[in-house]
This record gives structure tokens, sequence and C-alpha cells, in this order.
């Protein structure tokens, strides 16, 4: 394995000695809703020695039914997002659709996330890394693990080495996915850090006809096996109850069963470092 890049967001530094923790809601509900989770997180971090960076969307883009909520919109969503990260002193992610949106957000957003469907726009990856935020790349579900590398030398080429990728799950026939470990291997085998996202990793995509179904009572499970094979973090959704959550409830982690897992996780991580 080659020696890994240290990355950094906002106060936050990436570089194998713990598990960064990416937690949050899916989508921005409302400013009491994101300012409340985003406090209850922070407890739950505190008490744990978590590094973390808290998340949520401003907009829901690729909903499968044009009638589902989506969020507040860029710069309003950004801004608050900025506003909650300050208030309880850590970075925050959310992220962009486009290159018009990257540069807006990274006026407020400490990491600028690419989703999975937009892995390959160059345009929207090179605006991302020219604005000098990090910037965490969604391994796109019809990508190979060693594809990551195009998303590499993009990035590299505008001089941006303040990246990472995420593995989210690979297409399995229709509307279902499977998350293969092997892949966090051979991400961070090219020389680039790699995390988990639990959560959208156990979609069904499109599964309950106008929405999104899936099975959240599995991502324990491969969020366990993902640090286990030696991931540098992991990203989890959460929500205080959600079967009434605006988007992706089905596969969020309720609130009050974060914090056990999250103490799973770490103590995984320190006996596979320990034992390497």
């Amino acid at each position: 394995m080659p020696v890994l890049p240290q990355i950094t967001i906002g106060s936050v530094v990436m570089d194998g000695s713990q598990p960064v923790f990416i937690l949050g809601p899916c989508v921005i509900e409302s400013e009491p809703f994101i300012r409340d989770i985003a406090a209850r997180l922070k407890t739950i971090a505190d008490r744990n020695n978590l590094r973390w960076i808290f998340k949520a969307s401003y907009d829901k883009a690729n909903r499968t039914s044009g009638k589902s909520f989506r969020g507040l919109g860029c710069k309003k969503g950004c801004a608050l997002l900025a506003d909650v990260g300050r208030s309880i002193g850590v970075p925050v992610t959310t992220d962009v659709h486009s290159p018009e949106e990257a540069e807006q957000a990274a006026e407020f957003i400490d990491l600028l996330q690419i989703p999975a469907f937009l892995s390959r726009q160059t345009d929207l990856i090179l605006t991302a890394g020219k604005t000098g935020r990090a910037v965490n790349v969604k391994k796109g579900q019809f990508m190979a693990p060693w594809d990551v590398q195009n998303i590499a030398d993009k990035l590299l080429s505008i001089g941006c080495k303040n990246f990472f990728f995420t593995e989210r799950g690979t297409t399995f026939g229709y509307q279902n996915l499977v998350a293969d470990m092997r892949s966090l291997y051979w991400m961070r085998e090219l020389g680039h850090r790699a995390i988990f996202d639990a959560t959208h990793s156990v979609q069904r995509p499109g599964g309950q006809g106008t929405s999104t179904g899936g099975d959240g009572i599995l991502a324990p499970v491969l969020a366990r096996a993902a640090v286990a094979a030696g991931c540098d973090g992991v990203f989890i959704e959460t929500h205080p109850n959600p079967a009434e959550a605006l988007s992706d409830g089905p596969n969020q982690i309720p609130l009050d069963q974060l914090e056990a897992l999250l103490q799973q996780l770490t103590q995984i991580h320190q006996l596979v470092h320990a034992a390497a």
C-alpha cells in the first residue's frame, strides 16, 4: 500500500490515525430541524472524541419523482449550513450539482461533494477543485474502483490534491446495489483516501415506484465491514425518525441508534490499525 496523502477538511484531518465520520440528515428539512440534529450530533461526537463533518443537502436534485421535496436551494442552504457549522465548531459538507453551484457553495462549505451520478462531469469536478475547498467524489454506481484514477487525474491537473473518494455501492441489476469491500482496498492502493457510504449503499433506487427504497437495517452491517476492510472513514445519514424523513428515509439510521454504532466502528478501526 502506498503512503496516502493527508487530507484537510476545515479543522478535521484525515490521516488514517482515526476514522473520519460524515454525519447528518439527507436533506435540510427546515432550519429548526437542522440546528437540532446538529446539536445532538455534536453531543455524541464530543462524548466519544470523534473526528467528524456535518452534512446535509440543500437540494435533492436527483429525486425519483418530480413531486418530491428537494430542499432550500443553494445559497440559502449553504449559508445556513455554514452558520450551523460555526455554531457547533465543525466543518460542513453538501453535494453540488453544477459548476455554478460549486462556486457558490465554496463561499460557505468546507468540503464539496460530487454526487455519484455526476462523478464523470469534468467541468463540475474541475470547478470544485479550483475553489480551494476539499473535494469528496462519490464513485459512480457504474464505475470500477480503478476508474477513479481518471477523476484524480482531472483534479491533479489543476493542482487540487485535497480530495478523496467515497464508495457507495455498484449497480447490481435493476433497483439494487451491491457493496464490494474490495473497492476500498483498490482505491487506496491507487494512492487515494477512501471512505464508505453506509446509507446510500443500501438503497434500492426507485424501488418504491415514485421514491427510492432501501434496507437501512443493513447499513450498520456494511459500515462495520468497511471499517474492518481498512477505509479512512464512514458516511452515515441519520434522522430522529426515518419513517417521517422527507428524503431517503428507508436508508437512514435512527439517531438514537447512532452512538452505539459509532463506538463500534471506532473500536474496529483501532483493532485493525493495531494489527497492521
